[in-house]
């Protein structure tokens, strides 16, 4: 997702995001939930006294919400509720380190889109959130075992936050990596504390792990704009350099060089980790993964959780060298 922000540093402190939500983004909604760790309360209920400040993009007013309402809110819109519980307490804490870092933006320098505002509900820019009655509407009857799940986890990442250095880590996530996460500097340009690659096999195993889109030349030359191309589509497109995660670094589109992630974003793939190959005159892009691959995989982190794993060590294992802290509201 794109952020308003106005340097590479500033736009990865608003975290660019990728999730498995409740709104139907992936079909791992229906992975079955096994028993998971128990989870500790949360520590520190002054923690709930904290406010989010959020910029409601459909009538353009600034809400005062709970910083727990808000969490349960994030959550249930960005890991859908059917994950394990240690995965949903992991996500709470990205969450959390996320409004942290964003709320301390907003005070140092504020963002006058936002109104005043910590953040906005608008999930192309900032975090997807869902009001209760939202939630009531999409789970139906199993709203009140859902709502408690998740605000278990909201319970713990109150009172918890990713740190290096005493400051917030840039707390990014995405919903499935090609099976290794990518370095923050591959995506965004600039290297970030705690953004490093580390390994995610399990996702591989993930539903739609690898998808193939096949698009006419007409729709990917509209695409692509004026960038100038040869006349077989069958050259339009030669890899030069990709990451070791399978990221690709470097694409010639006709006489022009681009990224990735620009080509994912012209053409609305699902990852910058894609192969593309030409026949009878289509175009056919097949991607491994969904989301741009940085800091914690969604798919990778309920998979952790199925294996034993409790949410602190899917939060060490996702941003290497981060320190995990208690924080009072």
């Amino acid at each position: 997702m794109k952020r308003r922000l106005p340097s590479v540093l500033l736009a990865a402190a608003a975290i660019l995001l990728c999730p498995l939500s409740v709104r139907g983004k992936d079909a791992a909604e229906s992975i079955p939930t096994a028993a998971a760790p128990v989870l500790l309360p949360h520590e520190d209920a002054a923690a709930q006294e904290t406010v989010c400040r959020l910029l409601e993009t459909a009538s353009g007013t600034v809400q005062e919400i709970p910083l727990r309402t808000y969490l349960i809110g994030a959550i249930a819109a960005e890991m859908p509720a059917s994950y394990e519980s240690a995965a949903l307490a992991a996500q709470a804490v990205a969450i959390r380190t996320y409004f942290e870092r964003m709320h301390r933006i907003a005070q140092q320098t504020p963002d006058p889109a936002l109104c005043g505002a910590d953040l906005s509900d608008d999930a192309r820019h900032y975090l997807a959130y869902c009001p209760e009655a939202q939630l009531r509407d999409l789970w139906g009857e199993d709203f009140a075992r859902n709502y408690e799940k998740i605000a278990a986890a909201a319970d713990i990442g109150i009172t918890r936050l990713l740190c290096a250095e005493g400051e917030p880590v840039a707390a990014a996530f995405h919903a499935i990596s090609p099976g290794m996460t990518e370095n923050a500097e591959t995506v965004w340009g600039a290297a970030l504390p705690c953004l490093t690659s580390v390994s995610s096999e399990a996702d591989r195993s993930a539903p739609h792990f690898e998808e193939t889109v096949t698009l006419p030349p007409e729709t990917v030359r509209k695409a692509l704009g004026s960038i100038p191309l040869p006349e077989d589509p069958a050259e339009w497109f030669v890899p030069e350099t990709v990451s070791e995660a399978g990221t690709v670094l470097r694409m010639r589109c006709g006489s022009t060089v681009l990224t990735g992630q620009q080509i994912r974003e012209m053409l609305g793939l699902r990852s910058a980790c894609f192969t593309v190959s030409c026949t009878a005159g289509q175009l056919a892009f097949t991607t491994r993964g969904f989301g741009h691959g940085v800091g914690m995989s969604q798919y990778g982190a309920n998979e952790m959780a199925r294996s034993g794993s409790t949410y602190e060590e899917i939060l060490l294992h996702y941003y290497p060298g981060a320190e995990l802290t208690g924080i009072a509201g």
